[in-house]
């Protein structure tokens, strides 16, 4: 199965991702998106790299670094909750960089990896959860397939106040 084309590659984790991995999830803007609470220490990161190369079958998840042309990291996609007894998973994507946003790399990423899930995995469905004041993310994901399927009410804290969030899917036709 290809993970690349002209603008992008998608691979595994190396040991050598730990300084970029650390400055991504410790950075706080990203913790509302990725529901995380608390700051990641290099130990649990080390960690987190040395156990990625385990099946997705055992682990239930899977981490690709998203390179672009230079072969730099610019973010990462990943599926989490994978159930092969339903055919399904969830899918994130972080573009790290703002300067890197919207340059096709979350796009190309998401292609290639839907590809893989279906064809390869052989998933019936993905699928994403975006909080409702995040249009840039729900229109991504609607513009490559993705439709709006339910909203669960108040579900997201956000400091003192609360935020819907919408479930998007994507079944195989």
């Amino acid at each position: 199965m290809n993970l690349k084309n002209n603008l992008i590659s998608l691979r595994a984790l190396e040991p050598s991702d730990i300084d970029v991995l650390y400055a991504w999830e410790n950075d706080t803007q990203n913790w509302v998106i990725s529901s995380t609470q608390t700051p990641f220490s290099r130990f649990v990161l080390e960690q987190y790299i040395t156990s990625a190369h385990e099946d997705i079958y055992s682990t239930k998840q899977l981490r690709l670094i998203i390179c672009n042309a230079e072969n730099k990291a610019v973010g990462c996609i990943d599926l989490f909750d994978f159930d092969p007894n339903h055919q399904r998973a969830g899918i994130g994507i972080l573009i790290a960089e703002k300067n890197d946003r919207r340059g096709g790399y979350a796009s190309e990423a998401l292609k290639l990896l839907v590809n893989y899930c279906f064809e390869t995995l052989n998933l019936h469905q993905l699928y994403c959860n975006i909080t409702t004041d995040n249009e840039p993310s729900i229109l991504f994901f609607q513009k490559h397939g993705f439709m709006i399927t339910g909203i669960k009410k108040a579900w997201i804290r956000d400091g003192a106040k609360f935020k819907d969030e919408l479930l998007l899917q994507l079944v195989r036709a």
